[in-house]
């Protein structure tokens, strides 16, 4: 059936879509534990890029696994394919000129390095939200840990099913030691210089 798909060229292109909006185009993907507070900083960050005029989109766990997604499962395989398609979506919207904020806790290595090829390394930059097992389970704000724990839920990520941390991410957040709006700030500065055309 892959021999029959023929993608049309179409004239306008990333480039000047982003011209369009004055502003550079590429993914932020949030990486780190349930909890970690992933979709607290991107919500943030993304408040104070929509302030400075920059077009943006944030995909979410929950947002995307109650539409896009909800067929699939928390087994291995299904983590994969889930991050794989929300990895195409985000590819579509960086080429539709957006800057892209995706929050996933995305806990295998070789995932995350596929997302890097399906957007390009240039277009990628890895935020690994770095907050320890104990200091999620301590927050515990949708109350999943406490479930994880008593068997409600099979391959909870930390508690039954493995995280593999980032080796190289591109930038690290301890939230244990940094505020969100410090956070906010090191990812700005990071991130000005694609920004501009």
């Amino acid at each position: 059936m892959q021999e029959n798909v023929i993608p049309h060229h179409f004239n306008i292109t990333q480039v000047q879509r982003s011209s369009l909006k004055k502003h550079g185009a590429f993914l932020l993907w949030f990486t780190g534990l349930s909890g970690s507070g992933k979709s607290t900083i991107a919500n943030a960050l993304e408040n104070t890029l929509y302030q400075k005029g920059i077009h943006t989109y944030t995909l979410d766990g929950d947002n995307v696994r109650e539409g896009l997604n909800n067929n699939l499962s928390f087994s291995p395989e299904d983590r994969t394919e889930n991050i794989r398609r929300i990895a195409e979506v985000a590819n579509l919207m960086v080429d539709a000129g957006l800057v892209v904020l995706a929050s996933f806790v995305s806990p295998y290595e070789q995932d995350r390095e596929n997302i890097k090829k399906i957007v390009g390394a240039n277009r990628y930059i890895e935020i690994f939200v770095n907050t320890s097992i104990e200091e999620c389970e301590r927050r515990d704000v949708k109350g999943l840990y406490a479930k994880a724990r008593s068997g409600e839920i099979d391959n909870f990520t930390g508690i039954n099913a493995p995280y593999e941390a980032p080796k190289s991410a591109n930038i690290e957040i301890d939230t244990q030691n940094i505020t969100i709006e410090e956070a906010v700030s090191i990812i700005l500065n990071y991130i000005e210089e694609k920004l501009s055309l």
